[in-house]
């Protein structure tokens, strides 16, 4: 195919191409100039009198339009800047060439002033037209934007997309497609009055009100919605009016990381879910968001993983001096150490970035960091939060989200670490299962700790007292978007697999943050904490999750099957809860609760024991694990945690096994 070839020449015989062309061009268009303005071809000569002017011409046009870079453009991506270059360069050698003729009015032949006008324009429209046809040529897209498959006289197979947003990014979204050729757009969807059915781009604007004939018409099988700087409120609005249509609904990425280089215009996915949820996150402030992180040695526990990575990242927006990476996994380690690194190089970020592998299991490794590296500020993000799979192996859970906690609060305090957060989880409210309950455990060893100026430490065989100069601080939050465990990569995998979508019960509900809002939130929370302080996130309404199910089906273009719709495309299942699960997962204990000078931020007032009340039960909880007597944990953990009332029998596996055994 000639398109082919063309493209596969050398750039230089491409250039030579495009000059060759663009002499004749310039002739022609001279010639066209006396045409127009003497009504025949009787007065022109091009080899006798006026030779010198057709020799002229060229010698001023070309280096002109190689100054102002017309042989650099990329034909295919040929744009609003290249025709512009190229006015500029037509004008500029048409006022240069009539300063000549002025020059030359002496000459065996006269020539008419009004010639070099028509010169001009007829450039213009030659070069430029050349240009822009050439452009569709290699594009494909000869008669209409919006069919560029009619010309080759066959249908491309693309999907038809319709654009939610006629806007800048709609726009460049519209262009990009059209390159990449992968889907076909046909419409514009946009509420405002001022463009509402007005073409743009070749295409056909209609209004949220009339999607329904927008679909009639064109036959779209996908909406796309370029509006990366819509509030998430608005977002959600649109949302709902889309999910009751046929039509599997993706995005263009946000604002803020078009505006950073990770990601394109072009780069579509999948609906956010953070959109279906609606709330805006509310910006951080900066002075807390600093106080505890900037100049100053800030480590992070189970830093691999999906919290733990997300607090490093937000950590080093603001310029640590060095920021340590403790995490047990070593590929975990290895992925986000990476990730940091990259970034650090890439923006020239002044700090140290050091991983460390080791587990929090580990007492004596945790102290020996601590010390060595002259730690302020540590987040203990590290944690077995997976609700069945703790309940299914509780000594783990007690030993790493307890002990875990314990042996990194101790050495926080021998290392004279200044501030210590705990990331906690809503789920260590009044728990029906192991890992809640653990978590509330872990709690309330910083609760105790944080009380005793001079604590004898657990298992300090000396019973020397240790001077405490850390601050404790716990931040308790739902479920976070995006986190491992999480259900929403579940559905979506689920669904591109035809289903089922599987929901363990029709009323179960639960609280959602974005993943960066959390983070944010736990930072600035961290440096409002006095010692002893839980600090509860603003989680907005609990979401039913049979719900959200139903919504991200609808969103992906397809409809649910039930009995009152045998046939839709996708069934929900109910699995039955799992075990240790709640229907309703709660953020407080009491009901003692007051603001603080941030609005998502609330402070909890509860009970705690003393630190001596605490260690015999730190001790008999230790022991009853080491001989594998959960009966003993359970009743432990009933008579020290508030509220906490199992459902269902043990299900640790060590313990089934022993009950079978003969």
């Amino acid at each position: 195919m000639l398109r082919a070839r063309l493209v596969r020449l050398p750039r230089r015989q491409k250039r030579l191409i495009q000059v060759s062309v663009d002499v004749v061009l310039i002739w022609v268009a001279l010639l066209l100039a006396f045409v127009v303005r003497l009504g025949d071809t009787q007065g022109v000569e091009p080899f006798d009198g006026h030779a010198w002017l057709f020799a002229l011409a060229p010698i001023i046009a070309i280096p002109l339009f190689i100054r102002f870079g017309m042989y650099r453009a990329v034909m295919r991506y040929f744009g609003n800047d290249a025709l512009l270059a190229i006015a500029k360069a037509v004008t500029l050698s048409s006022l240069l060439l009539a300063l000549v003729v002025y020059w030359h009015q002496g000459a065996p032949k006269l020539i008419p002033r009004s010639t070099v006008f028509n010169y001009w324009w007829l450039s213009l429209v030659m070069v430029g037209g050349l240009r822009l046809m050439m452009r569709q040529y290699f594009m494909g897209d000869w008669f209409s934007a919006d069919q560029p498959s009619r010309l080759q006289g066959r249908d491309c197979g693309s999907p038809k997309v319709a654009i939610f947003g006629a806007g800048a990014a709609g726009n460049q979204l519209v262009a990009a497609l059209r390159l990449g050729r992968a889907m076909r757009p046909v419409a514009f969807i946009d509420d405002d009055s001022g463009i509402a059915n007005r073409t743009i781009a070749g295409l056909r604007v209609y209004t949220s009100k009339h999607i329904q004939q927008m679909i009639n018409e064109t036959g779209a099988d996908e909406i796309l919605l370029a509006m990366p700087s819509a509030s998430r409120a608005r977002r959600r609005q649109i949302l709902a009016e889309l999910e009751c249509f046929p039509l599997h609904v993706r995005s263009v990425p946000g604002f803020m990381d078009l505006a950073s280089g990770r990601v394109k215009v072009d780069d579509v996915q999948e609906v956010d879910i953070a959109d279906l949820l609606g709330r805006d996150a509310v910006p951080p402030q900066q002075a807390l968001f600093e106080r505890c992180i900037r100049g100053q040695v800030v480590m992070v526990t189970g830093a691999g993983g999906s919290i733990g990575a997300e607090l490093c990242r937000q950590i080093l927006l603001n310029q640590p001096l060095t920021l340590l990476l403790f995490e047990h996994s070593e590929f975990n380690l290895y992925s986000i150490h990476s990730e940091l690194e990259a970034r650090i190089k890439r923006e020239s970020l002044p700090l140290r970035l050091v991983p460390i592998l080791g587990s929090i299991r580990n007492a004596d490794r945790l102290l020996d960091v601590m010390k060595t590296w002259k730690v302020d500020t540590l987040y203990h993000a590290a944690a077995y939060k997976h609700v069945p799979m703790v309940e299914h192996n509780i000594a783990e859970g007690v030993l790493n989200n307890l002990v875990g906690t314990l042996n990194t609060a101790q050495a926080a305090i021998r290392a004279g670490v200044s501030n210590f957060v705990l990331i906690s989880t809503d789920k260590a409210v009044r728990p029906t299962n192991v890992m809640g309950s653990t978590k509330r455990l872990a709690e309330m060893v910083l609760q105790a700790l944080s009380h005793e100026s001079a604590p004898v430490l657990f298992e300090d065989d000396k019973a020397l007292r240790k001077l405490n100069k850390t601050r404790f601080t716990m931040v308790r939050f739902g479920n976070v978007l995006g986190s491992s465990g999480s259900v929403i990569p579940l559905f979506h995998e689920q669904i591109s697999k035809g289903g089922p979508v599987t929901v363990t019960h029709p009323n179960i509900t639960r609280y959602f943050m974005t993943i960066r809002e959390a983070a944010q939130l736990v930072i600035q929370a961290g440096a409002m904490g006095e010692g002893g302080d839980v600090f509860v996130l603003d989680m907005g309404e609990p979401v039913k999750i049979a719900e959200l199910a139903e919504k991200m089906i609808h969103l992906s273009g397809l409809s649910v099957r039930s009995d009152r719709a045998p046939h839709g495309d996708i069934a929900i299942e109910f699995t039955g809860l799992r075990p240790g699960e709640k229907l309703y997962e709660e953020l407080l204990i009491g009901d003692n609760v007051s603001p603080t000078g941030h609005p998502m931020i609330m402070r909890a007032s509860e009970e705690h024991l003393s630190w001596e009340a605490f260690k015999p039960v730190l001790g008999e909880m230790l022991a009853a694990v080491a001989r594998d007597d959960y009966d003993r944990v359970r009743q432990l953990l009933r008579e020290t945690v508030s509220g906490y009332k199992p459902e269902g029998e043990i299900v640790d596996w060590i313990h089934l096994q022993r009950r079978i055994e003969p």
